[in-house]
């Protein structure tokens, strides 16, 4: 007898797959095998909510691949685990379409269509990508429930919004500040920390060296700086206590300048008349190089002062202080007592009318015109360009600048040790994540800004007396009725803006203030939000916190996982999940970022159609990825599992399948195993197999999973069944040809539940076709 042989060319893996879809939607297997475990263990899994503004991609894909692969192992272990998909509908992804899709800015836009009208245009666009989203993320196998999603604008969500401000509001965790923020001025609003550190780019800018005269002495201080667009505000000079300074004659300029010693080569070859430590320059007073804030306005600005940030790397060892664009600057000046504070740059990044030379002006275009007039003034040492790696807004690509924001905050540093008590609870695969990346983002966690001048979003529910300035925070929907007489349905800023309200006994009416929450504080909400808790679900929030599970790429420990950590510490002292899969950056072959403009990447659907998702997630789970490594993908790495995995796995299933006809075994008719030595190794390797997998994935290590798999399919089919062959040939059914059968399939079997959760469709198919051999009547609803 031949051997039976099958290959891509007599099966379709995608044929197969696409009929599994269509088994599985027309029997509601999902929802059918939530049911039957209702009432066991839950395990909480939280799904990190995409914007609902883009398509998804590989990363979404890889991600997706994770959060499906683990919920379908523990419900096949018997846990009722719950799977809802969500949404983020807020912020900047959503504004900064309508922005481009109308042609003007969000402030011009609200002044054409008021609050209520730019609103209406953002929710219109919200949901324009969920039949895509739940196209792909269904062709993939991942079990999701769309249906019962949750959507961060939903009143309900928002509502749990606020009643977690208030509880941070209570705990005196919130307050006001005027603080140094990146800004995106295409935008016009401050970004949190980790939103600024996610775009860098390596630019060009000028690098210049001013001379400032000083008031006592015939000599200038150097000061260098890669921001022109910020002397116009300059109000102090900064210099190292403990750093060595010279005096020094430029023959050339016919002056006497000031350097730090050690950066005087960078300048030239000058006649050093004098030697000073920084500390000696402190108080010394000097004439600014631009006139707008001096006399009056002075208010004990323009003089040296003294800080140990500054450093002797680069530039002249002395540091122009603009305290409304530079974090040090502000608390170096607030340290001194210098009363003066100027910020003449608006939100778009325009100079004001205080600069009346450059009015107007987007800052990074007045550069040149500031550089021409520093030049006419005689106050201009010397002009260079620098190369280096700057921040973009990383939703508009525009520079950001670092701007005096009056912003409300969470007292982050106030809990740092709550949060790095949280994170010490939590298990991150891979481990070095724990008190690396993340550990040292926690240790030098600063106050979080969770408010945002824009439209769209969750209103901040803080009331000010416009009297006597107290302040009210509202945390529910009945409160604000009780406060104002009015109970909405909706709480955007159209519906919840109007409402004032008087306290009896006081001067003034409460209104509310204008800003929203930072989406990401919506995100990090989503544990309670999800819920609506503590209005509905409080048993099950109680039981499910923190998760057992989740997952999302490398980018967020920094993002999602950052504000879920900080939300939990600080509302309950734990962690907000316990366990962590963090996937690397997945790249394009040629190692650049995937670009639908460069057409460098195949679109996952059109993936899943040429190789199906089972290969594709094989892939995705063999790589680097879940390392958090970065990883460059390639088509042919998803053909190569075919050939690896899934297509000797399948041979085998044909090559029993032929020989259990021509025999008319079925394993209902019992099964039986003899004394061959081989029956014995191969269900050894399987129990071997199904011991790895279980550890690895308790322990959340979902690389060593496939590797296994792999050994076990090489065993098999290059091992068992090459050197059984003639067992199956026999012309008599005898004992040792029933145990051959019978441990064959017995392989075969436990290895549809094994690699149930990494390949659903291919264990699917086989496991349902196994329960028909030799004219088995066996009718099992799922191997899920």
């Amino acid at each position: 007898m031949a051997e039976p042989a099958a290959s891509q060319n007599t099966f379709s893996f995608v044929q197969m797959e696409q009929r599994i879809l269509e088994s599985w939607a027309s029997s509601n297997v999902f929802h059918r095998s939530m049911e039957v475990r209702k009432g066991k263990k839950p395990y909480i899994f939280y799904d990190g909510p995409p914007f609902a503004t883009g398509l998804p991609h590989h990363g979404h894909i890889v991600a997706s691949t994770i959060k499906d692969i683990v919920p379908r192992y523990w419900t096949m272990k018997g846990r009722h685990v719950l799977r809802r998909f969500g949404w983020d509908c807020h912020g900047l992804p959503i504004e900064h379409e309508i922005d481009k899709r109308l042609g003007m800015s969000a402030q011009q836009a609200v002044a054409e269509l008021g609050v209520a009208g730019y609103n209406d245009e953002c929710r219109a666009i919200v949901q324009r990508y969920v039949e895509q989203w739940r196209h792909t993320i269904t062709r993939l196998g991942r079990w999701v429930d769309f249906d019962d999603d949750y959507k961060t604008m939903d009143a309900w969500y928002m509502e749990s919004l606020w009643w977690v401000v208030k509880e941070l509001w209570d705990k005196d965790l919130i307050y006001r500040g005027n603080k140094i923020m990146p800004v995106s001025t295409a935008l016009e609003t401050p970004l949190s920390n980790f939103e600024a550190t996610s775009n860098y780019m390596d630019v060009q800018d000028p690098a210049v060296t001013v001379l400032l005269k000083l008031q006592d002495e015939d000599a200038w201080l150097s000061v260098w700086t890669t921001t022109p667009w910020t002397l116009p505000s300059n109000l102090a000079v900064c210099v190292g206590p403990d750093i060595d300074y010279v005096k020094a004659h430029d023959a050339k300029a016919q002056r006497n300048i000031y350097f730090a010693a050690e950066r005087l080569q960078d300048f030239g070859k000058f006649e050093v008349l004098e030697r000073v430590k920084g500390r000696d320059l402190a108080g010394r007073t000097y004439e600014p190089a631009f006139p707008y804030f001096s006399g009056e306005r002075a208010n004990g600005a323009f003089v040296v002062v003294a800080d140990d940030y500054v450093t002797i790397d680069e530039g002249t060892g002395l540091v122009h202080q603009a305290p409304a664009f530079g974090e040090d600057d502000q608390r170096i000046l607030e340290a001194a007592g210098i009363a003066a504070f100027v910020c003449p740059v608006t939100m778009q990044g325009h100079f004001t009318d205080e600069v009346a030379d450059f009015a107007g002006l987007h800052v990074k275009e007045a550069d040149r015109e500031i550089i021409r007039y520093l030049k006419d003034t005689g106050a201009l040492y010397r002009q260079d360009v620098i190369q280096h790696s700057y921040p973009y807004c990383y939703r508009s690509d525009t520079p950001l600048i670092y701007r005096a924001v009056p912003s409300w905050y969470v007292r982050v540093t106030d809990i740092v040790d709550r949060l790095l008590a949280a994170n010490a609870q939590i298990r991150w695969v891979p481990e070095h994540i724990k008190e690396g990346r993340f550990g040292n983002w926690l240790a030098g966690a600063i106050d979080w800004a969770i408010s945002r001048n824009r439209v769209w979003g969750t209103p901040l529910p803080i009331w000010i007396n416009d009297v006597t300035g107290s302040r009210v925070c509202i945390g529910s929907v009945d409160e604000l009725e009780q406060r104002t007489g009015v109970r909405v349905t909706d709480l955007h800023r159209e519906f919840v803006d109007p409402l004032t309200f008087e306290i009896e006994g006081e001067a003034g009416v409460y209104r509310r203030i204008p800003e929203v929450l930072d989406c990401w504080f919506e995100s990090g909400s989503m544990p309670y939000a999800q819920l609506h808790y503590p209005f509905e679900n409080a048993d099950v929030f109680t039981a499910g916190f923190p998760a057992e599970f989740i997952a999302e790429g490398l980018d967020q420990t920094r993002g999602w996982f950052y504000t879920l950590t900080v939300l939990a510490a600080a509302l309950y002292d734990k962690p907000a999940f316990r366990n962590v899969v963090v996937n690397g950056m997945v790249m394009a072959k040629d190692g650049k970022k995937m670009s639908k403009r460069l057409k460098n990447y195949t679109a996952p659907d059109e993936l899943m159609e040429t190789y199906g998702a089972d290969a594709l997630r094989l892939y995705l789970i063999n790589s680097g990825l879940v390392r958090g490594e970065e990883q460059r993908f390639a088509d042919s790495g998803v053909r190569d599992m075919t050939r690896r995995a899934l297509l000797p796995w399948y041979n085998a299933f044909t090559f029993l399948k032929t020989y259990a006809e021509i025999d008319r075994w079925s394993p209902e008719k019992g099964d039986h195993l003899g004394d061959n030595i081989l029956d014995h190794w191969i269900l050894s390797r399987l129990q071997t197999l199904k011991g790895k997998v279980a550890l690895e994935m308790h322990a959340y290590r979902l690389y060593n999973v496939v590797p296994a798999l792999l050994e076990f399919i090489e065993d098999l089919t290059n091992w068992y069944i090459r050197l059984n062959r003639g067992r199956y040939w026999g012309e008599d059914v005898t004992a040792d040809k029933i145990a051959a059968y019978s441990t064959l399939y017995t392989a075969l079997r436990e290895l549809c539940l094994v690699m149930a959760p990494l390949a659903p469709f291919l264990s699917e198919h086989l496991y349902l076709e196994l329960a028909q051999l030799g004219g088995g009547h066996a009718k099992p609803d799922s191997v899920h």
